[in-house]
């Protein structure tokens, strides 16, 4: 892995913050999304946007530290206004952003995002090349890596050159170091040159995590059209003999899951949903803040759906506000949700 080039690289961009043992390590891309400031209409009409920190990465660096744990980023933005707003971004949260890297000549990537009236999810990327596509694995800190518990990353950093033979060398070093790996495919097909080139890259790192979270239509997409609902088709074509846990999420119907050992369902937190963005990731950094806590989790049935409840309560919360980061919820707001939610069903 070249490893000593990267240190001597990284010499002096590394800071040791002291992270704890409990370290959730989040890499990928983030990047500034602009959101309609009306609802319900297509991107042409919007009459103007609101910018906002996105990046399925990075939101779920914030929400594990919004909830008191720990938690860092690796990327690469861009050496300007917005890519030094992001890092502020991240470090007014508590999330160590030492990881982070800035490109001289590429720009943070910017991504137009709206909820039209029909429902349908509207998306125009601006990345051509963004930053976030060109990190190098000779920027890696490999000293963060190694102190994480968790390492967490999506599949949209397979999509170019460089950055995919990066997450494919950080994910090497962090399953060499004993760290468990975290895959959220995170399906953004605009992104993909094809539907097969996203489908055969999203399954080619599929057998390496040890902890995988999909949604109902990723199923659907990377089955070629299967029923996400039949647990068969999941268990023959989703879970691999190393897995540890695969998570199905349901949004407000909760979340499905599968272990060797076992497999059920968490119902939902019912609340009035606002604005969904961000709803997977809180969910994902509820789910591995219980888990950097405690691994025995995976192998404890109560436990495990102790925690998924608590993961489905992060996601909950965030639906109940606009916008990914700022709806990210504390841990106060989570047990105060689970236990009115109790009282209501009691």
């Amino acid at each position: 892995m070249g490893e000593n080039a990267i240190s001597g690289n990284l010499k002096n961009l590394t800071i040791d913050t002291g992270a704890s043992e409990n370290l959730v390590v989040c890499f990928g891309e983030m990047l500034i999304d602009f959101v309609p400031t009306v609802g319900g209409v297509s991107l042409a009409e919007a009459p103007a946007f609101k910018k906002a920190p996105g990046g399925a990465p990075a939101n779920v660096a914030v929400g594990v530290s919004r909830l008191g744990g720990s938690s860092a980023f690796i990327g690469k933005v861009g050496d300007d206004e917005f890519g030094r707003m992001l890092a502020d971004i991240l470090r007014l949260n508590n999330v160590d952003n030492s990881g982070m890297r800035f490109d001289h000549k590429a720009r943070t990537a910017l991504a137009f995002v709206t909820l039209r009236a029909d429902g349908e999810r509207e998306f125009l990327f601006f990345r051509h090349p963004s930053a976030d596509m060109l990190l190098l694995e000779s920027e890696l800190d490999i000293n963060l890596i190694q102190k994480a518990k968790i390492f967490h990353y999506g599949s949209i950093s397979l999509i170019e050159e460089p950055c995919r033979s990066t997450q494919l060398a950080a994910m090497k070093l962090a399953k060499a170091s004993g760290i468990l790996l975290s895959y959220d495919p995170n399906l953004r097909l605009p992104l993909w040159p094809s539907e097969e080139a996203a489908r055969t890259e999203i399954m080619s790192i599929w057998d390496l995590a040890d902890v995988i979270k999909i949604s109902e239509d990723e199923i659907t997409f990377l089955t070629g059209g299967d029923d996400p609902y039949d647990d068969e088709v999941v268990l023959q074509k989703l879970f691999h003999p190393n897995l540890k846990l695969l998570v199905v999420s349901e949004g407000p119907n909760g979340c499905r899951y599968y272990t060797q050992e076992f497999k059920g369902r968490v119902g939902g937190v019912k609340v009035k949903p606002v604005d969904t963005t961000g709803a997977g990731d809180a969910f994902v950094s509820g789910l591995l803040n219980s888990l950097a806590s405690d691994l025995t989790i995976l192998n404890d049935e109560k436990k495990l759906r102790e925690a998924l409840l608590f993961a489905n309560a992060c996601g909950a919360i965030t639906v109940t506000e606009r916008g990914a980061i700022p709806a990210m919820p504390t841990m106060n707001a989570v047990q105060d949700l689970l236990s009115s939610s109790a009282s209501a069903r009691s």
